[in-house]
């Protein structure tokens, strides 16, 4: 059997902000919605299973159906902004449409003829039910609002209709859910008024109902309803089972242990766990004597820069608890071996941006990758995001290690500066440096098997601050040396108005066998700021760096010629080498040639430019570059945006992206008396091209492997051999794309091969027949892919 073509190796993604985005399967898979999409993740093997492509909205609701009598399930429902349901059956979906506004909450359940009963609620003030078939069972459905109460709805005579109104909780009730225990259900409700009320309800006889002011026991007090069903009648006892304060912020969710047996036993008593914005997770459950409630485990007090959890959900066997918090993040918790309740182990888990990913880098070495996102648009609140992921190998994996800076601005652009020093660029004016700590370079070291002495010289490794901080009323990341890693050391002595609120704090992390988890992450990671670059007019869009790593190229947005030039910067001494005027519109993308002779230069104003290096003199030793051949509006080939560009691996020829949905081949050498002219068939693909890379390594026939990305967010890859016409008349032919499953939900943002055949979490040193390639989307998420040539 032939080895496929492209094969997902890794996914980086993190949930959406909203509350019912998550859900664990008693099977072990946990799904969450992430962008446009529901990823499926298993804690276990650390990875991103699938991801299930179907919402034109972000997905806001995510629910497993489960079913009692069967241990695994088959069948999940999601809702999203685009006011649509989907049930998802393995490869199958179903859409259902007829909410006029983006979906909030799903739930669903089985009835007794295997048929499913889904029940969904919008912002457009309505509950809708799907697939309603009558059946023996009863189905009850619970509602929370914003009247504080929770509203109980019952089928009766074929219809849902409202039963009953409980009274009790003083703000917004945030979440519902339903638990089954000894014939008897049990409803929890979390609320903004920071309490969990549980309820219990259970079926009354009508003798129970004639005797019940006979007892003499203190009980609550219970709301009986009838329940009609053709010529049957029933009724039902509600009361309120206990309140269960400890939360010291609003409560956002509430989830019920799942059952679970061995040989038809039940192995732990019942349980429920909450999730509040005061950054804890607390689990509950009754005393074995009195029966009362109380706080068993409490976990989080995460710190960083995070608002507090959303949501929770407990594993199938109770040894993993999982919260998803304001900024995206998953929390995972596991049982310590040697405690019986105890959960205190912080766990690793899948992380990624939470928004548009704009840009990533391989370093030089092909052993990590590190990417630039956006934070938040809509977010009203001022506070410090997660904006940067830097993901490495690990035992056939792949893990954050790093977070190196988090910003108040939006992310647009990277560029790397060797292996541990990066130049980025933001919705800002300034450029800013970052160089790796200590800490980071002894955990790569201890990761990767390398020794230290061979990734710094002696000197440079002495110099290098241990860590970084941020402190609370600045963006500018602070070195951290040896010594003086605790803010507080020497409390009550202050040298200036700042330090008295220092927030920021790092302790030193030790990387031998698990990558750090989230909380680390977001506080014990950064990587201390160097230096930061003026001289741009407005805010940063591209940056690209020459492979001898002594030049950095920078473009801001811009709507007048003046503002469109390129600026060069030495990487020895961080001064402004030269401007490059060309362009009358924003440039989107830059891209110097392997052997550093050239930079290319693509513009909003649907033109490119190139720029030769000059010869130095002994006078100026540093590098000058001149214009060596642009298009103009009588020479453009491309009529729309170009967005993207790339060069081949021996710099012969260079290739354009645009809008217009053209990907166009050129010769890198041009004299004045040729004209500019393309050096191959136009290909058209059919969508607005926002991405195109060259794989540095040659296929069979010494062909070129070019990979294209989609606005619709699907990747092609075509192979071009120059001066030969295959069948059809053109020198290039499709050898492979991605599939539904494979392609991101929106726009292709940025395509990097990684600089060297083989996969990199690979033990097998030469794995020639396999290329890597990774991608990163508007749909918040950073994929890899492993290409296997002999294939295409």
């Amino acid at each position: 059997m032939a080895a496929p073509t492209v094969e997902t190796c890794h996914v980086a993604c993190c949930a959406n902000r909203t509350p019912n985005v998550v859900s664990w399967s008693r099977g072990g898979t946990i799904a969450f919605g992430t962008c446009n999409s529901v990823a499926l993740y298993d804690p276990k093997d650390r990875r991103v299973v699938a991801v299930l492509n179907g919402h034109t909205g972000r997905v806001s609701a995510v629910q497993w159906v489960h079913r009692e009598d069967c241990g695994r399930e088959s069948h999940l429902v999601s809702g999203g902004s685009d006011n649509r349901l989907i049930l998802w059956e393995f490869n199958l979906s179903v859409e259902c449409k007829g909410h006029t506004g983006p979906i909030c909450a799903v739930d669903a359940i089985y009835t007794e003829d295997s048929k499913i009963l889904v029940a969904t609620s919008a912002s457009d003030s309505t509950v809708r039910l799907w697939l309603c078939n009558p059946a023996k069972e009863v189905p009850i459905l619970a509602c929370g609002g914003d009247d504080s109460r929770v509203h109980l709805y019952v089928l009766s005579n074929g219809q849902l209709q409202k039963t009953l109104s409980l009274q009790g909780h003083e703000d917004w009730v945030r979440g519902v859910e339903w638990a089954s225990t000894s014939g008897e259900l049990l409803l929890a409700s979390c609320s903004q008024d920071c309490l969990i009320r549980v309820w219990r309800l259970c079926a009354k006889s009508g003798t129970d109902a004639r005797t019940e002011d006979d007892h003499t026991i203190i009980k609550m007090k219970e709301n009986v309803f009838e329940v009609k069903e053709r010529d049957m009648s029933s009724l039902f006892a509600l009361s309120l089972e206990t309140v269960l304060a400890g939360h010291e912020n609003w409560v956002y969710g509430v989830h019920w242990q799942p059952p679970f047996y061995i040989g038809g036993e039940l192995q732990q008593p019942l349980k429920l766990l909450s999730a509040s914005m005061d950054k804890t997770m607390i689990l509950w459950a009754p005393e074995e004597g009195s029966g009362v409630w109380v706080e068993q485990v409490r976990v989080g007090e995460v710190g960083g820069n995070t608002l507090g959890f959303y949501g929770c959900q407990i594993s199938p066997d109770g040894s993993m608890v999982v919260a998803h918090a304001f900024h995206g993040a998953l929390h995972l918790w596991c049982k310590d071996q040697d405690k019986e309740v105890r959960l205190a182990s912080p766990g690793v888990v899948i992380s990624g941006h939470f928004n548009a990913v704009q840009d990533l880098s391989w370093d030089p070495e092909g052993e990590f990758i590190i990417s630039v996102g956006s934070k938040d648009l809509h977010s009203q609140m001022n506070i410090l995001i997660k904006s940067f992921g830097i993901f490495f190998t690990l035992q056939a994996t792949w893990h954050e290690i790093s977070r190196p800076q988090i910003h108040g601005y939006d992310m647009q652009c990277l560029a790397m500066v060797g292996r541990f020093q990066f130049v980025s660029g933001a919705d800002e004016k300034v450029l800013r440096v970052f160089q790796a700590p200590r800490n980071f370079v002894e955990n790569f070291a201890n990761i990767s098997g390398t020794s230290r002495e061979k990734l710094l010289t002696s000197t440079d490794s002495a110099n290098l601050p241990e860590g970084a901080s941020t402190p609370a009323l600045g963006l500018s990341n602070k070195a951290v040396f040896q010594g003086k890693i605790f803010a507080h050391e020497d409390e009550g002595q202050f040298n200036s108005l700042s330090d008295q609120y220092q927030e920021s704090y790092f302790h030193a992390l030790n990387l031998t066998a698990e990558p750090p988890p989230e909380d680390h992450l977001l506080q014990n990671t950064l990587w201390p700021e160097v230096q930061k670059l003026y001289g741009h007019g407005f805010e940063m869009f591209c940056l690209a760096s020459d492979s001898s790593g002594k030049v950095v190229a920078s473009a801001c947005k811009a709507s007048k010629a003046e503002h469109a030039a390129v600026l060069l910067w030495s990487t020895t001494t961080w001064r402004q080498l030269q401007a490059l005027p060309c362009h009358t519109l924003t440039v989107t993308q830059m891209a110097f040639s392997p052997n550093a002779q050239l930079l290319l230069a693509v513009s909003r104003d649907r033109t490119w430019s190139l720029w030769k290096r000059d010869q130095p003199a002994s006078e100026s030793p540093e590098p000058q570059f001149s214009l060596h051949a642009y298009t103009g509006k009588d020479t453009a080939i491309h009529s729309r945006i170009i967005w993207s560009c790339d060069w081949s691996p021996d710099s012969k020829y260079f290739v354009t992206s645009s809008r217009d949905k053209k990907v166009v081949f050129h010769f890198s050498f041009i004299s004045e008396h040729t004209s500019i002219k393309p050096c191959s068939s136009i290909l058209d693909v059919g969508d607005a091209a926002t991405a195109v890379a060259f794989c540095p390594v040659l296929c069979s026939g010494n062909s070129y492997l070019l990979a294209v990305g989609l606005e619709c967010g699907r990747i092609l890859l075509y192979r071009w051999s120059p001066g030969q016409e295959p069948a059809g008349g053109h020198d290039w032919s499709s050898c492979g794309e991605t599939d539904t499953s494979q392609s991101h939900a929106l726009a292709v943002k940025r395509l990097r091969w990684r600089p060297r055949a083989g996969r990199a979490e690979s033990v097998i040193e030469e794995e020639s027949s396999w290329v890597q390639l990774a991608s990163a989307s508007a749909d918040h998420s950073v994929k890899i892919f492993n290409i296997n040539k002999q294939a295409l």
